[in-house]
């Protein structure tokens, strides 16, 4: 049986993963989510399956992947596959309402937000919220499905005027609008539940910022710095990824301008990891990613 299987949609972007498990000589099955498959059949394609599923797929196709990929993420972990970033972190990963949830739990702030399935609801929702503000679709992707509303008569219009997010799952979030300070939010990446790097991204807005390096593009006013994040803030992250048992993935927080309050709100189990690593970071985190793929597979053998 092959040890690794990769699952993925997007053409380019795990081409760095990709290079660097041949240089180490790591035989791989590059797996499309597309196709069928046999909920009878209990034979994995390897013994160690990595989810890169996206949430931002949606962008690319209509018939997206992200449901069909976590029946099937479960299915091959029934079948006895080793599964990284699975079904269960999955779901988290498409639901930004469980991720606030989840974050609350631990005690960690989040911006204040309402959760609603109908357009009809929207404005209610916003009336116990401050102005501005923002709709978010439950599932994005790069900063997609996301507006701000300035006033409450904005928002009625948008109600009115079908101009809302839309989110493939019928859910939508209306959250309080948080100025970061200095315009910066952090990205802690982590890998087997521990700090793997930090970054702060500056540039871009408050919620649309991607550090991947398919989402930086010429001109696009995206900075990226490394930074040893404060301590309580790399616990909280890595308190989050136990939580979920996220193998690899980020954590996205903000300094509340008004307040000093640093506000946790964003769970990415996708980490294609910093563009231009060597300059931003002065080393290659895939590198580490694949002393792990090695150690998983070693422990599935």
């Amino acid at each position: 049986m092959t040890d690794l299987a990769v699952l993925y949609e997007h053409p380019l972007w795990f081409a760095p993963l990709f290079a660097a498990l041949e240089k180490r000589g790591i035989d791989v099955a590059k797996c499309s989510p597309d196709g069928d498959w046999n909920p009878a059949d209990l034979t994995p394609p390897a013994r160690v399956v990595f989810n890169r599923i996206a949430m931002s797929s949606f962008l690319r196709s209509d018939e997206h992947p992200i449901f069909h990929a976590m029946a099937m993420l479960d299915h091959w972990r029934r079948a006895g596959a080793h599964v990284i970033n699975g079904a269960d972190v999955l779901a988290i990963d498409a639901s930004k309402a469980r991720q606030l949830s989840l974050i609350a739990s631990l005690g960690l702030a989040v911006p204040d937000t309402r959760v609603v399935h109908r357009a009809a609801d929207v404005v209610e929702a916003a009336r116990t919220l401050p102005f501005p503000l923002v709709v978010k679709a439950n599932i994005g992707g790069s900063g997609a499905g996301i507006v701000k509303f300035d006033s409450l008569d904005a928002l009625r219009a948008a109600v009115a005027d079908g101009g809302l997010p839309t989110s493939v799952d019928g859910v939508l979030l209306v959250q309080d609008y948080v100025p970061a300070r200095d315009g910066i939010i952090t990205r802690i990446e982590t890998l087997d539940r521990r700090l793997l790097y930090a970054i702060e991204v500056a540039g871009g807005g408050a919620f649309d910022l991607c550090p991947a390096d398919a989402c930086v593009v010429p001109g696009s006013g995206i900075g990226m710095t490394a930074v040893d994040p404060a301590t309580e803030l790399s616990v909280a992250a890595e308190r989050i990824a136990d939580a979920i048992d996220l193998d690899v993935g980020g954590v996205e927080v903000m300094i509340d301008d008004r307040d000093g309050v640093a506000r946790f709100y964003d769970i990415n189990a996708l980490s294609n990891f910093v563009a231009r690593p060597l300059d931003v970071l002065g080393w290659d985190p895939h590198d580490r990613l694949v002393d792990y793929l090695v150690e998983q597979i070693g422990k599935a053998r």
